[in-house]
């Protein structure tokens, strides 16, 4: 039995990933800002076969409760496992580009509390020199598009942080997994409209699991995405400029 911590518990695909490992009958630990929601993603997880579920109620936007959290976290359900850290905003482009104060707010979350996070995470997993950490970023990340750029700035920052913290505990026997996936349906996305690219947290979960178990160091999820994210990334600038996706 492993012990899984969800940062972000209540997002929707963080929720699928602990489905899976509930079904598996391991203990899972849940982080997130909506207590409530939490407990009821804990009782579902139980039904499914968790032999344990702890709830924390956190604000992740504030780095200094991470440290704190994470202590009781261990000392409440035992050594880590796992961390996946799963939790972050999708800002509108047309309206974040208009104000500084929303761009920060928006990278704050996405990449300050990514940092912070991944840090007290490698820390700890360093102490005990095994286990792993999943960063899930996106290929928002791969290339900066006008339609989404203070999102993929985040995401980019968020995933060099992640592969350079691969090389920093690879001596521990840490192993540290980028996760990118592509658009996902979700509530975050409600207000996109939604096309053949689009996948269901079942399957960007199912994804990350795998990942996961096959010690990969990134993977695109679904896995179509690498393909398509080397073309957007082989486009010219003088005509990717010009695109409007």
């Amino acid at each position: 039995m492993k012990t899984i911590l969800l940062i972000g518990a209540t997002s929707a695909i963080a929720e699928e990933v602990g489905k899976s490992y509930a079904r598996q009958g391991h203990r899972l630990v849940l982080w997130g800002r909506n207590k409530p929601h939490l407990e009821s993603i804990g009782k579902n997880l139980k039904v499914l076969g968790a032999s344990e579920v702890h709830v924390s109620e956190i604000d992740l936007d504030d780095c200094e409760q991470h440290a704190k959290a994470l202590e009781e976290s261990v000392s409440e359900a035992g050594q880590l496992d796992v961390a996946i850290v799963a939790h972050g905003v999708l800002p509108d482009q047309q309206s974040v580009q208009q104000s500084f104060e929303r761009i920060q707010s928006s990278i704050h979350t996405n990449f300050i509390s990514y940092v912070s996070l991944l840090t007290e995470l490698a820390n700890y997993f360093e102490s005990i020199r095994r286990g792993t950490i999943v960063s899930i970023t996106s290929v928002a990340g791969d290339r900066g598009r006008k339609s989404n750029y203070v999102y993929g700035a985040a995401k980019a920052g968020a995933a060099t942080f992640t592969d350079g913290l691969r090389g920093r505990l690879v001596a521990s026997n840490v192993h540290v997994v980028n996760i990118k996936p592509g658009m996902v349906d979700t509530p975050m996305t409600q207000h996109l409209k939604k096309g053949a690219l689009f996948a269901s947290p079942e399957t960007v979960a199912n994804g990350i699991v795998k990942a996961i178990n096959k010690k990969k160091a990134t993977a695109y999820v679904p896995g179509y995405w690498r393909l398509v994210m080397f073309i957007i990334r082989s486009i010219p600038e003088s005509i990717f400029k010009k695109t409007n996706f």
